[in-house]
């Protein structure tokens, strides 16, 4: 029996390893979004993927020396995220998985919200709710799982605008994040079948970082990942997911069509995780050290700067940007192991958005169990 595989084209990318700007074919298309973007933009950009690559380390360290339970590193993966949340206006909703540090950051949600989770001292981290979050969804370490509230919720925003489905406008639109092992998850197939069905304003943003923990993409599937979206009726298209430049531009494009009424679209960035799949991994025992040194030489923070300074960017925005990511560390740390465990009855405050008996219950019964054990040790 002869197996059919179907190789990708030349994925969307405006910057080559090097940081030459040469866009591949694929990208012309999206090259007119890169027109809005001055100076500042890029300067953002660029500090905002060195400031997560130092909380990324620290992040690291806290946990090796027993300050975390769990962290799981997003060093690699910068230009995928950091370009697709800057596409994102204030009033879309994110939904993450559990690596898209940047993103939460760049919403609006303090680092240390994310941190306190993998401490084990919030059931969330941050409320979603509250307005300085920027919409920012709570991490879903369920793989998949995400796709589905995302796509629940972007039906809302869809039948907020309208009775009915398809070519409905919309002021928002929906982003979700999920990597290539969630792939081959039922739950994804199962969000973009609503998805496709509703036509929602949506976009499914998938990392492929080439490995769902020991397991690798080439065992996952045998086709490129982004004919996954095509198979379900989604505009799909692959992107260099270490070129930011690709990833806002394609991100922003996206996003626009979502909210005049054109469906859900997909984008497949090919990235790599660079490190561990979470602390708890070791990643030497399935990956060689050939292939790690190999996706060194695309590192998305190395190539935009070479980008930057070939446009005259001043020293002092590199020297700039390694300070602040100092200093952010520093803050971090210290607000880290200040965190304090939370009373018990918080466990019940967020379960529902009323006032519910169950919980009401639930939470007499540990005041009575607490009050009890603390008599009898007396």
């Amino acid at each position: 029996m002869t197996l059919h595989t179907e190789q990708a084209p030349e994925p969307v990318r405006f910057l080559s390893a090097d940081g030459t700007f040469a866009p591949t074919p694929a990208a012309e298309p999206f090259l007119a979004r890169l027109d809005s973007l001055t100076d500042a933009h890029h300067e953002r950009f660029y500090r905002d993927m060195v400031s997560v690559r130092a909380f990324d380390r620290e992040a690291t360290n806290l946990q090796r020396q027993g300050e975390m339970a769990l962290f799981p590193p997003s060093e690699g993966q910068e230009g995928a995220q950091v370009g697709s949340a800057h596409a994102a206006r204030p009033q879309d909703h994110i939904f993450p998985s559990y690596r898209e540090h940047v993103v939460g950051m760049i919403r609006g949600v303090d680092p240390v919200g994310i941190l306190s989770l993998m401490r084990g001292v919030t059931l969330g981290g941050w409320d979603p709710t509250d307005p300085k979050n920027g919409n920012f969804h709570l991490y879903t370490l369920v793989l998949g799982s995400q796709t589905l509230h995302a796509t629940g919720y972007a039906m809302g925003q869809l039948f907020d605008g309208a009775s009915g489905t398809g070519n409905v406008e919309t002021d928002e639109a929906t982003m979700v994040y999920f990597g290539d092992g969630s792939t081959s998850e039922g739950d994804v197939s199962e969000a973009l079948v609503f998805a496709a069905s509703h036509q929602t304003p949506q976009v499914f943003f998938l990392q492929n970082n080439q490995w769902a923990i020991s397991v690798p993409v080439s065992v996952q599937s045998r086709t490129p990942l982004y004919l996954r979206g095509a198979g379900f009726g989604l505009p799909s298209v692959q992107i260099d997911g270490n070129d930011v430049l690709a990833s806002y531009a394609v991100t922003s494009q996206f996003l626009d069509e979502a909210r005049v009424g054109q469906g859900p679209r997909f984008i497949e960035a090919m990235t790599y995780r660079m490190g561990a799949h979470t602390t708890s991994d070791d990643p030497t025992k399935y990956r060689t050290n050939e292939e790690r040194a190999e996706w060194g030489q695309r590192d998305p923070i190395v190539r935009f700067e070479a980008y930057l300074r070939s446009r005259g960017a001043a020293e002092s925005l590199f020297t700039s940007a390694a300070e602040d990511a100092k200093d952010l560390c520093a803050d971090v740390r210290a607000r880290t192991l200040a965190l304090e465990a939370p009373d018990f009855p918080t466990m019940f405050e967020h379960v529902y958005s009323e006032e519910h008996p169950r919980m009401r219950e639930q939470s007499d019964w540990l005041t009575r169990y607490e009050a009890s054990m603390t008599e009898e040790n007396r």
